[in-house]
């Protein structure tokens, strides 16, 4: 079954937008979020914008001096935690510690991720884009539940991507054990399955409060890359031969605080409010994909169906509880 509300509003934000400018006055004071990987590109805008608004910011980093060294330039309430999404105990020690401390969560912002690396596998023996950016991911918003519906009114952001459409889920194979490692491959069932995560979360928590929203950020040259040399980035048509920006990027391309503004947005606009379980792009909701459609924008339907959110649900409970 498909969400009737996933079509543009319109929001009638433009896309290159600052997420800063889509921000706009919200005062967040009170509010805290908790943003992962949010010491690095558009990671990194998130956190700035949010704790200029008022919030207070959590920010989990697997690597703390790194984190501290980004972050310094910020002003604002903003907190350093130790986590390692590829780490299961780790994760749960992040959780149980928000949760203990007894406050309310009122954004979670699910940005970390990694992109088309060379095989690799968590400790779980997870493929390690499957185990990053899904798993990892779910066992941490599921241990931080308590804190979620304590601020009876959450929204829970999953970065997704254009990448999902690359890939559905490989559901008989999602490590890669018994059928050949493709990066891309591994990546868009990844990004299919942040969007899937954010369909199954609003369903099962919405009761509680609990709203949850899938976004694709748009083109931005990060850290994400970082896998990528430039002769690959060239044949993507992103770069020229000598590294610099193609024309067709230079002028689709966002830059990291616009790529944070869709975040934004999902996580704060009142234009949301009331809804979930969509997928967002551009500052506004996505338009589901037609036949038509270009091959980097709309959303695919396979990623947002709610069957497919509850199997991908209990596959991968499956998998955290063998793990």
């Amino acid at each position: 079954m498909l969400n009737p509300d996933q079509h543009k509003l319109p929001s009638g934000i433009d896309p290159h937008t600052s997420a800063q400018t889509v921000l706009g006055d919200a005062d967040l004071s009170g509010k805290t979020a908790i943003v992962t990987g949010g010491y690095s590109g558009i990671g990194l805008e998130t956190t700035r914008a949010l704790a200029s608004a008022g919030a207070r910011v959590i920010v989990p980093a697997r690597t703390i001096d790194k984190a501290k060294t980004a972050l310094a330039e910020l002003n604002g309430d903003i907190e350093i935690a130790t986590m390692n999404l590829a780490d299961l105990p780790s994760v749960q020690r992040f959780s149980n510690d928000v949760v203990q401390s007894g406050g309310a969560i009122d954004l979670l912002i699910n940005n970390a991720g990694i992109m088309a690396c060379p095989l690799s596998r968590t400790a779980a023996g997870w493929e390690s884009q499957f185990g990053t950016n899904h798993l990892g991911h779910m066992v941490m918003t599921q241990g931080l539940l308590p804190a979620l519906r304590k601020a009876n009114g959450a929204r829970v952001v999953c970065l997704s991507s254009t990448g999902h459409i690359v890939s559905d889920v490989h559901w008989d194979d999602p490590n890669f054990l018994s059928h050949d490692y493709d990066k891309w491959q591994a990546y868009g069932q990844s990004k299919t399955s942040n969007s899937l995560f954010a369909v199954g979360l609003d369903q099962r928590e919405r009761d509680n409060g609990i709203r949850a929203f899938a976004v694709h950020p748009g083109g931005i040259m990060t850290d994400l890359q970082r896998h990528l040399g430039n002769e690959e980035m060239t044949v993507l048509g992103w770069t020229n031969p000598d590294g610099t920006l193609s024309d067709r990027a230079a002028k689709s391309f966002k830059k990291p605080e616009a790529g944070a503004s869709t975040t934004i947005f999902a996580a704060t606009s009142k234009l949301l409010d009331g809804k979930g379980g969509l997928y967002c792009e551009d500052s506004d909701v996505a338009n589901l994909a037609t036949p038509e459609s270009p091959r980097y924008c709309d959303v695919r339907p396979y990623a947002i169906d709610t069957e497919a959110a509850d199997r991908l649900w209990a596959l991968s409970e499956a998998m955290i509880a063998e793990a």
